[in-house]
């Protein structure tokens, strides 16, 4: 707890940095919304994966910056992008490794903001499994949310510094609530790769062994060599740039929301979201929650050691990206987050089109 009280100062502290980054758009306050109306998918957005969009939805951060947002809850995060490239949604919170996808299939989609460094995944056996390195994941029976999700991509990530291929395991979609906790309990599957509440929930219940555990930043450090870029919000490039405005209104509320989750006590926290969260004790939702504070994004800014994490993690078992040049660069426009931070503590500056201040930030060294 010393160290997560300590990284929350930081994060307060070290946003006023951020006052030295410049504007690229006209203000949004003085323009007018391109369109105010937005749907926006997302998946099992009960899980603490989530917990940004469901903090900026109950305090009101979107009405905050003109917005109205219809959401889609989806099964999984695969489902939310098809849904994006289906055109079915505008925008998407999801994976950042959609947009790596993406463009894999010759798709131009981008993240505007990150929401969190870190996946949070877990991946556990029950609990009488033997289990001694990711080579016994060979032959079993993994529940992930769904198929071409978070919790999908990092189990296969695993799996494959063993020197396993996806087909030597079998999946199973189990969601992120009851149902996914009952499949583990009943045997149904052997292992889970699964996200907070659920996870804790598992863990108080008995019923699971942690093998792997993301919600550390020293098991991802290990892992990863660094931060691995998580939630992202993401969008169609066509849509970006027919939408300044909606975007950057949508980046702004977004980094409002980061900057209360950084600075709130837990209390606050759990008293903002809906009591279904709780998996039928809030005792379950404070102690997830706490074992999660750290993986969400102190800046919104994705490092460019996050970006190449994600891909290396990808090309490992997706051939299409091994085989795809993918230009990262083209996978994050910082446009919008760089403008947020100004104007989270400047919001009547109406002259920020004219302001000459430059980021002193290396992207290709920053480390969030």
């Amino acid at each position: 707890m010393a160290e997560m009280h300590s990284n929350r100062r930081a994060f307060t502290s070290g946003m006023a940095s951020l006052l030295l980054w410049p504007a690229f758009l006209a203000p949004v306050r003085a323009q007018q919304l391109e369109r105010s109306n937005l749907k926006l998918g997302v998946a099992n957005k009960a899980h603490l994966y989530y917990l940004p969009v469901t903090i900026a939805e109950r305090r009101g951060h979107f009405r905050d910056y003109g917005l109205a947002i219809a959401m889609s809850d989806f099964k999984g995060g695969g489902q939310a992008f098809d849904a994006l490239l289906a055109g079915s949604v505008d925008i998407a919170a999801g994976a950042y490794e959609h947009t790596l996808r993406a463009q894999a299939m010759g798709q131009d989609v981008r993240a505007v903001i990150e929401l969190g460094r870190f996946p949070g995944v877990v991946l556990a056996v029950g609990k009488d499994r033997s289990f001694k390195s990711f080579a016994d994941l060979k032959d079993l029976k993994i529940g992930v949310t769904a198929p071409n999700s978070s919790s999908h991509f990092f189990v296969l990530y695993l799996m494959a510094k063993a020197g396993l291929m996806p087909s030597d395991a079998s999946f199973v979609g189990v969601g992120g609530g009851e149902r996914a906790v009952e499949a583990m309990k009943t045997g149904e599957i052997d292992a889970i790769s699964n996200l907070d509440p659920v996870i804790t929930r598992l863990q108080r219940d008995g019923a699971i062994r942690i093998v792997v555990d993301s919600r550390l930043p020293r098991v991802n450090y290990g892992i990863f060599g660094g931060t691995n870029p998580a939630a992202v919000l993401y969008a169609r490039q066509e849509f970006i740039a027919a939408n300044p405005a909606a975007i950057q209104a949508l980046a702004n509320a977004f980094y409002k929301t980061l900057r209360w989750i950084a600075t709130a006590t837990t209390d606050e926290i759990v008293d903002t979201v809906p009591v279904e969260y709780f998996l039928g004790d809030r005792a379950i939702y404070v102690k997830a929650l706490k074992a999660n504070l750290l993986i969400y994004s102190r800046t919104g800014i994705i490092s460019r050691q996050g970006m190449n994490s994600a891909l290396k993690m990808m090309a490992t078992f997706d051939p299409d990206l091994l085989d795809k040049k993918i230009d990262l660069q083209r996978t994050f426009d910082d446009r919008f987050i760089k403008r947020a931070a100004v104007l989270f503590d400047d919001p009547t500056n109406s002259d920020l089109e004219l302001d000459e201040r430059r980021p002193e930030l290396d992207l290709s060294s920053f480390r969030d």
